[in-house]
């Protein structure tokens, strides 16, 4: 069974929003990786590299709140898109299925593919304009 979580993208205020997140919730984050931190010659730090490129903090027993900050590079957060709906899928083949049923009539933004965190990723809208992150591996969250 796949897990559903939120993912929230920001302009440079993911960390600071998740600070005020965790002081009102409690709790610990799971983790925190920036752009410059990220392995491979995915991401030119430069002057993003201080930005946050992946945030976790739980806020229940099978519930992780995410985020990000978006790089100048990737244009501008507007309020209504920057979410997304983040699945943990319980295999590859599970998360290839959940990929191509979703983006049927969408857009397909990232095609499922071996991410440099280790994971296996994909990004999408579907036909409804709802954006999608399906992930199997060691950084998914799992219910």
């Amino acid at each position: 069974m796949a897990n559903v979580n939120p993912y929230l993208t920001f302009d440079g205020a993911c960390e600071e929003v998740f600070n005020f997140y965790k002081s009102v919730i409690g709790g610990e984050f799971a983790m925190v990786m920036r752009f410059k931190d990220m392995p491979g010659p995915h991401m030119e730090a430069g002057e993003d590299g201080n930005l946050i490129m992946h945030m976790a903090l739980p806020i229940g027993q099978h519930t992780i709140l995410m985020g990000s900050d978006r790089p100048a590079s990737f244009g501008r957060a507007t309020k209504g898109d920057n979410f997304s709906l983040a699945i943990g899928a319980d295999s590859r083949e599970h998360a290839d299925k959940l990929y191509k049923g979703l983006a049927e009539g969408g857009k397909a933004e990232m095609p499922m593919g071996d991410a440099p965190w280790g994971d296996y990723f994909g990004m999408l809208t579907d036909r409804y304009g709802i954006q999608w992150m399906i992930s199997y591996g060691p950084s998914s969250p799992q219910a």
